[in-house]
Order: structure tokens, then C-alpha cells, then sequence
């Protein structure tokens, strides 16, 4: 993943968590906990000299979080959470906030600004997705656009924003994630030419056998084939903007 996105001239930033707190259910794999996980996060950062992000699900974890991670992130479910907001700005890191499932595109500007209210400007809008109840997630590229009210960057989650929450029956009781795989370029595409500033991706070597998330996991031998199309859309997009507004003069 670190040579691909190396090879193609793209910033990466590696995402992890240390504890997966918002499971579907009680079964299913957390995470090595706050500790450990910092630990390795803080390893992965130092040998491969990326920046590093990773949820806080508690204001409590946000000062620890914030003396290894260059991003925090807050999970969709907790977006309007404003202590939690409040205690993640005051770290000085750069906070991606996930707009909730339940949420208009238009709450996000809400949220951004507790970031900017507690001094700090450096925060993003994630889109991932808005759900109607029946263990389904729709993508509304609309949400792409007017998720820039919040007067920050936007970023895409292709891959959350694929799940199908406690879609999938797992073995001994207990229900996790399904997902659709196979959506992801199509996703992802359509993201890229609207415009968004970053987009974020679940990859594995081997999704079947990832502990979470694994129907939505992009397989790591197709990662820079598929940045390489995405590189060729936006740059395009580019291109039609700019000829947009030229015929606006």
C-alpha cells in the first residue's frame, strides 16, 4: 500500500484502531486496546514515515491519542457528540468527523464549527453513507457537495459507506457487517469526479480473512490499479472546471 500510493505520487495516510467500540455485536473483534495500539500505530508511523490516524470513542482517550496519532477521528455515531468534539480539538491535531448515518449533510456544519469554536482549524467532513433503517447504507453524491458548507475539506469512506450494518450472521450467534465489495470502484468513481479532497479506504492482502469490515475490504493487489483510474478521473474533473469557468468569464 505504501508503494503504490508512492509510485503514483499520492499522500497516504494509514488508518487504524485500537479499539472497534460501536461492533455490531458484543462477539466481534474490538481491537489490542488503547495501549498496545497506540504502540503499534506509533511504530507503523516511525518506519514507514507516514502520518497516522485512528477513532477516540471517549473525550478520556484524546490527549493519549493525540501525542501519537496526526489525525483523529470521530465515528459517525458520535459526530454531534460535542465533549468528545471539544476534548479531540484541544489535542491541536487535525479531526475528521464521519457525518452520521442519521445525519443531513447540513449538520456537519455544526459539528465542524465545535471544532473551530474550541481553537483549532484544522478539521475535515467524511462522507460514509446514510442509512433508512433496513441494514442498508445509501450514497448520495449530493451529500458531496453540500457537505462543503462546513468550509472545510471533504473526504469520501468508500468502503463504510458500502457496509451493510448486521448484515451478515456469524457462526455460534451474533451478527456482524456484510457489505458489496464489488460497489467499491463504482463508489469511489463517482466520488472522484465530484471533487472530493481525499478519499479513505479499508484494503487487506486477504478480505475474507480480515478481522473486521472484511465485505467491504478492497483487495490489496487492486489498490494501485484502481488509484491509477481514480488519478486519470479527477484529473479530468480538473479539467472540465476549469473549462466551466472559463465559458463563465
Amino acid at each position: 500500500m505504501v508503494f503504490a500510493t508512492y509510485r503514483l505520487g499520492l499522500p497516504l495516510v494509514f488508518k487504524s484502531s485500537f479499539d472497534k467500540a460501536n461492533r455490531t455485536s458484543s462477539k466481534s473483534f474490538r481491537g489490542p486496546g488503547l495501549a498496545e495500539g497506540l504502540k503499534i500505530l506509533e511504530k507503523v508511523k516511525t518506519t514507514y514515515d507516514i502520518p497516522v490516524v485512528t477513532d477516540v470513542h471517549e473525550s478520556i482517550q484524546c490527549e493519549a491519542v493525540g501525542r501519537v496519532a496526526d489525525i483523529i477521528q470521530i465515528p459517525a455515531f458520535l459526530c454531534r457528540q460535542t465533549d468528545l468534539l471539544v476534548a479531540a480539538a484541544k489535542t491541536g491535531r487535525i479531526i475528521n468527523i464521519k457525518k452520521g448515518q442519521f445525519c443531513a449533510p447540513s449538520v456537519m456544519a455544526n459539528s465542524a464549527e465545535k471544532i473551530r469554536m474550541a481553537g483549532n482549524e484544522n478539521v475535515m467532513v467524511c462522507e460514509r453513507g446514510t442509512m433508512f433503517g433496513y441494514n442498508d447504507l445509501i450514497v448520495d453524491p449530493r451529500n458531496l457537495e453540500w457537505m462543503r458548507e462546513a468550509n472545510c475539506p471533504v473526504v469520501a469512506d468508500i468502503t463504510h459507506s458500502l457496509q451493510q450494518p448486521a448484515g451478515k450472521k456469524l457462526e455460534g450467534g451474533g451478527v456482524a457487517s456484510g457489505g458489496l465489495r464489488e460497489l467499491i470502484p463504482c463508489i469511489a468513481r463517482t466520488a472522484v469526479a465530484v471533487g472530493v479532497d481525499g478519499i479513505f479506504m479499508e484494503v487487506h492482502d486477504d478480505p475474507s480473512k480480515a478481522p473486521v469490515d472484511g465485505p467491504t475490504q478492497w483487495p490489496l493487489r487492486h489498490l494501485e490499479e484502481l488509484l491509477e483510474e481514480l488519478i486519470a478521473i479527477a484529473s479530468f474533473s480538473c479539467l472540465l472546471d476549469m473549462s466551466d469557468e472559463e465559458d463563465m468569464k
